[in-house]
């Protein structure tokens, strides 16, 4: 007689998969309801220039972060200039500024009656500068924004792409007597596809569910109609209905992206690899290629630190030193506590993972991790939308008293944002330990957990750290799941500069904003030395 014996690692992995899928099952849900009459009201007037608006946004965002970031790790890959070395990390920094805050910055800038109109005020004397500068608000100043805040993502995997590729390939063009351009455009950026492909699809996703760009700049798109829908409306019917446009837009994304991962290969070769040679250029393609890195640099790392600064000199008096450290426990505690859940989910579902080889277990935890392209107003109205109802067939307020509006509800809603980064990170780790050290650990008499302790956690440690700073920076950024879910009168970075701004107080909006900057730039010069490994 078989005795049945339960596999904890197994149940408890699976069961931390299947929470993470709730959103994805609640919006697949909402397609059998009803259409609410709004809904109906939507789809002969506005929902067509929603989706039209959400288009134009990508299209643009993608054609900038191309340029930008193929540009970039194409000079800083295959050539060295004056600056290269400083700008391989420093670009890295842009990804500390939120698209929302460059939005501020833009229109301070250029707005009426702006910074720039102050300074050729300040040069040439008073006349009318208003027909000079250029009105950047709008569709222009939400792609601008998003592109100089999410090329980042382009530039890191293409860099990857590129610093990998083997010098006899370059041998090869140079053999057929190809210009370094022909080279670029017959070898190299052919070889590279995948690797652009997963960058730009990620900044499909991110940039389609912006929504404190869009907000700012007031372009209805499908991220400020479901987050209208809900909160202004309370029809949280038709914030479903819209986010099925949404939803398929990002998902298209995403399976280009896993389709262009699963045929590229980012790791160094092992026979017949040789490392690029970078070409020193002189003269002027020297000069070029410094002014293009510094340009973006100067554009998208320190115009809204610049302006910024140039604020809080201004303005000292709207600096709340008491608000600031208020703000700061609340941004680092959630941050921390975040973090620390996710990376112990990510471990324990990886750990059953590779405990259990069950088919199934992987099957539903990848499946799961399609939560990451749930823009955060969806996911935040699902999961309140979920506990309501579970609150409610279970006949137990407590529920939704414990879970919503509450720092746990917070929390759980960044990890379900935010698993699909944890568990990947530390995925892709474990894909490099043999599963023989577990069998020589267990031999030796160490339990799982004990292999666990002494040998997996020693080995993934990197892994551990850059993925606790990129977590922490996305957390540190995140608006909407904030705005929506947070306690009565707590506030972060992110909440406190988005609320000044949208009181069209962008002046009081420089304290939250610099430390929100400062914060993610601290925690990319920490994660610098991972990000940049083997560049």
């Amino acid at each position: 007689m078989h005795t049945f014996k339960i596999n904890y690692w197994f149940l408890s992995s699976l069961l931390i998969s299947c929470f993470v899928c709730i959103p994805l099952i609640v919006i697949g849900a909402s397609l059998f309801h009803d259409v609410s009459g709004y809904y109906q009201l939507l789809r002969e007037t506005y929902v067509y220039t929603y989706i039209a608006n959400t288009l134009l946004v990508l299209t643009g965002v993608l054609i900038l972060t191309f340029v930008f970031g193929v540009g970039a790790a194409y000079l800083t890959s295959f050539y060295q200039f004056p600056g290269s070395t400083f700008f391989t990390w420093a670009l890295i920094l842009s990804f500390a500024v939120p698209s929302y805050i460059y939005a501020y910055s833009l229109t301070a800038f250029f707005g009426y009656f702006g910074n720039l109109y102050s300074f050729l005020t300040y040069l040439f004397g008073p006349s009318d500068y208003h027909t000079l500068i250029p009105k950047v608000d709008g569709l222009l100043g939400s792609i601008l924004s998003m592109s100089f805040s999410l090329f980042i993502y382009v530039y890191l995997i293409t860099r990857a792409s590129f610093i990998y590729q083997s010098q006899n390939l370059v041998d090869a063009g140079k053999i057929m007597g190809f210009s370094n351009y022909q080279t670029f455009k017959k070898i190299i950026f052919p070889s590279a596809r995948p690797g652009i492909v997963v960058g730009l699809s990620l900044v499909a996703m991110e940039s389609i569910s912006d929504f404190g760009t869009v907000s700012f700049f007031n372009i209805q798109t499908l991220t400020t109609a479901i987050y209208d829908s809900w909160i202004i409306f309370d029809d949280i019917a038709t914030a479903y209905q819209l986010s099925f446009f949404l939803i398929v837009i990002v998902l298209i994304f995403f399976w280009l992206e896993r389709m262009s991962r699963s045929r590229s290969k980012f790791y160094m070769p092992t026979r017949g690899y040789e490392a690029i040679n970078k070409i020193q250029l002189q003269g002027a393609s020297a000069a070029y290629a410094s002014a293009f890195c510094l340009l973006l640099f100067t554009c998208s790392f320190l115009f809204p630190i610049s302006q910024i600064l140039l604020w809080i000199i201004q303005f000292p008096d709207n600096i709340n030193l008491a608000q600031l450290i208020e703000l700061s426990v609340n941004t680092v505690s959630i941050v921390i506590l975040t973090t620390l859940c996710l990376i112990a989910l990510a471990f324990f579902t990886n750990y059953g993972m590779r405990i259990s080889k069950s088919k199934f277990l992987n099957a539903v935890t990848n499946f799961s991790v399609s939560g990451y392209v749930i823009p955060g107003v969806i996911l935040a109205v699902t999961l309140l939308s979920f506990l309501s109802f579970v609150s409610e067939y279970t006949n137990s307020n407590w529920i939704s008293f414990l879970f919503s509006g509450s720092i746990i509800g917070l929390v759980i809603a960044y990890c379900v944002r935010f698993y699909s980064l944890a568990i990947n990170g530390i995925k892709s780790g474990y894909e490099k330990l043999n599963t023989n050290l577990d069998d020589a650990s267990y031999l030796l008499g160490y339990t799982k957990f004990g292999t666990f302790i002494k040998i997996h956690l020693p080995f993934l440690q990197p892994n551990l750290l850059l993925i606790a700073m990129l977590v922490a920076i996305d957390i540190l950024k995140e608006l909407p799941i904030t705005l929506i879910l947070r306690p009565f009168n707590f506030e972060t970075f992110a909440t406190q500069a988005y609320t000044f701004a949208s009181q069209d107080m962008l002046e009081h909006a420089a304290g939250p904003s610099l430390f929100l900057i400062i914060f993610s730039a601290i925690f990319i010069l920490l994660s610098k030395k991972y990000i940049l490994k083997g560049f």
